[in-house]
């Protein structure tokens, strides 16, 4: 036996009393934590003798007391005498031999550091003797980046003692899965479909959120469930070590008999639709997100969770829009009007080009008979030239008026895209036509009617005298 060392058989010879022979030690010990002192918390083992922890063992992070008078505590039992029953979250510190063979036949937690990484796994301190942990073993998920455990004092198991403790193998792993199977037997049997719960996210993925909800014990919130408003990643509104609140929408053991939760936090938040007569009206102007787009036209997000709908003709008064992704992205922020609510159906129906306002509404001020204006050539057409004069606005120049004039051959040669000089010769705004005069004098301004043949002039019966007056009256008769 090594120099300071002492078996537990030794120990046990020591006691007593035996108001605590139904512990052993290895035991795990549900306790009340009946005071806190300077150094030691003492908690009442349902035994004759009181159970006491360091103190130390028992603070958070921040160096704070985790417990308080009446709180309820889990503690394994690692030692006993007269004066009471030694409670320890798991064994750490100085000890022997015999002592890891103990931990080991009672799977009782043994606090180690993790020094390093080595080939395989970890090199771990238990007890001042260096044990192995390989890297499937230190925790049960899916290690990316070995170095982050790397300084981490945690609570293992002892998988293997050989050697008279120079070959030590542990697993971390192994103490998580029993606490999660625990946790996992008390939830089952405490909890329902429907309730609320409260968790701590651990993990962030490309489809939803992990949340802890007991010791051990995860659920998934699916990225459709974390919030009414359309999200990209779960990242873009949780971060892991959030506390959350959820409701809990399925319980069910997967193939492999593991219990899998479904959670959503959405079931929990206020429907954005059931609220949405007190946000917006008929009418309103408000801004938007492309959410989606479709052959028929873009979805827009006007709030969390609530997407209307403009429809292909409902883009532009400017342009002729034929395939929505001609004219607008997805992701890109665009002013809208409503033009339709339906709760019952939940649609929304928008309108991106009244936002924007109709060019021909003014146009009878802004464009008056006479008015030289310069405009930029669109098409050329057999019956005249299309000319737009703001985005919007085109009048047609027609070819009955333009080969009249001293330059028609330079109107001939435009092309798309040129710029030309132009007169206003009638604004019909109701109907959205503007024909336009090349502005030389002693033009007949046209229109946007189709020129049909002149009928025949009429017989000038005065210059004819009697005869010409007979033949109109034959004329006429023939009608």
């Amino acid at each position: 036996m090594e120099e300071g060392e002492e078996s537990f058989a030794e120990l046990f010879e020591q006691y007593s009393d035996g108001g605590g022979d139904d512990l052993s030690v290895g035991d795990k010990v549900t306790g009340t934590v009946i005071q806190v002192g300077e150094n030691s918390v003492f908690v009442d083992t349902g035994t004759k003798l009181d159970g006491v922890v360091d103190r130390e063992e028992l603070l958070d992070e921040e160096g704070n007391c985790s417990v308080a008078e009446g709180d309820t505590v889990e503690l394994y039992v690692v030692g006993k005498d007269s004066g009471g029953i030694k409670l320890s979250r798991a064994i750490s510190g100085i000890g022997g031999l015999a002592m890891l063979e103990e931990a080991r036949r009672g799977s009782l937690p043994v606090e180690g550091k993790v020094e390093s990484t080595c080939k395989g796994g970890f090199n771990v301190m238990i007890l001042q003797r260096r044990a192995f942990c390989p890297v499937s073993q230190i925790d049960a998920r899916f290690v990316e980046n070995a170095e982050e455990f790397v300084g981490q004092t945690l609570e293992f198991l002892i998988t293997k003692l050989e050697s008279h403790g120079r070959n030590i193998v542990v697993s971390r792993r192994a103490l998580l899965e029993r606490e999660a199977a625990e946790s996992a037997q008390n939830f089952v049997s405490e909890t329902k479909v429907g309730d609320e719960v409260e968790g701590t996210v651990t993990r962030l993925a490309a489809f939803g959120a992990f949340v802890e909800i007991m010791p051990g014990l995860e659920g998934l919130v699916h990225i459709s469930q974390i919030t009414y408003g359309r999200i990209g990643h779960p990242e873009e509104v949780l971060s892991v070590g959030q506390k959350v609140q959820a409701k809990i929408t399925r319980i069910e053991n997967d193939d492999k008999g593991r219990l899998k939760i479904s959670l959503s936090m959405k079931e929990l938040a206020q429907n954005p639709w059931d609220t949405l007569s007190a946000t917006f009206a008929v009418g309103d102007i408000i801004t938007g997100k492309v959410v989606r787009l479709a052959d028929f036209g873009a979805f827009v997000e006007i709030a969390p969770g609530v997407d209307g709908l403009v429809h292909v003709s409902e883009m532009s008064y400017t342009q002729r829009v034929h395939k929505p992704a001609d004219f607008v992205n997805e992701g890109a922020q665009v002013t809208v009007k409503i033009k339709s609510i339906d709760l019952d159906k939940r649609r929304i129906g928008l309108s991106m080009k009244d936002a924007e306002g109709d060019p021909w509404a003014e146009v009878a001020e802004r464009y008056t008979p006479g008015q030289k204006v310069e405009g930029v050539v669109e098409k050329q057409e057999q019956f005249g030239i299309f000319i737009q004069l703001e985005p919007g606005i085109t009048g047609l120049l027609p070819k009955s008026v333009y080969s009249r004039s001293e330059k028609a051959g330079s109107y001939e040669k435009l092309r798309s895209g040129d710029t030309v000089e132009v007169t206003v010769g009638e604004v019909k705004a109701g109907e959205r036509k503007i024909s336009l005069t090349t502005g030389e004098a002693g033009e007949d301004g046209g229109d946007w009617k189709e020129y049909a043949p002149k009928k025949k002039a009429a017989v000038d019966t005065g210059s004819m005298g009697l005869l010409g007056a007979k033949l109109q009256e034959a004329f006429e008769k023939k009608k």
